[in-house]
């Protein structure tokens, strides 16, 4: 059953148009991801501390979809390579928080830099209007997304 004012077929040339999207910048991203020591799931890692601060290591894993385990391994790694720390609550000592340290910071922010970069180089022979209907449709479908 499809919602109201929408064909079957516009929804699902817009799922099969979301897939490929979804596995090119998967591509591209990963391809940004040669020129660092990380790995895509560290990757991922850092940018939900970068957007969200501090969290547990049980925090991270559940945003991730990750075994607790696998999140643990991962922040092992990064903090070996001085991307996070392990930092006590202030207000719980049996409570640990990853933090993300500046060179994380960096990472994050040189990585995301190349990837607007592309998105902008793709976007190059869309006009103003379009940008701004496009940003605003984004928004407005992520947004509906929350919601379920």
């Amino acid at each position: 059953m499809t919602p109201k004012n929408h064909t079957t077929e516009e929804i699902a040339h817009m799922e099969k148009e979301f897939r490929y999207i979804a596995a090119i910048i998967k591509q591209k991203g990963r391809k940004i991801l040669e020129n660092y020591t990380i790995t895509p799931p560290q990757f991922i890692a850092l940018q939900w501390l970068f957007e969200h601060g501090d969290m547990t290591i049980g925090d991270l894993s559940n945003r991730m979809f990750l075994a607790f385990s696998t999140t643990t391994d991962l922040v092992d790694r990064m903090e070996k390579n001085n991307l996070v720390k392990r930092v006590r609550d202030e207000h719980d000592r049996r409570v640990v928080r990853i933090h993300l340290l500046a060179e994380g910071e960096r990472v994050i922010e040189e990585v995301i830099d190349k990837r607007s970069y592309y998105l902008s180089t793709v976007l190059s022979d869309f006009d103003q209007e379009e940008i701004t209907l496009f940003s605003s449709l984004l928004t407005k479908l992520h947004d509906e997304m929350k919601k379920d």
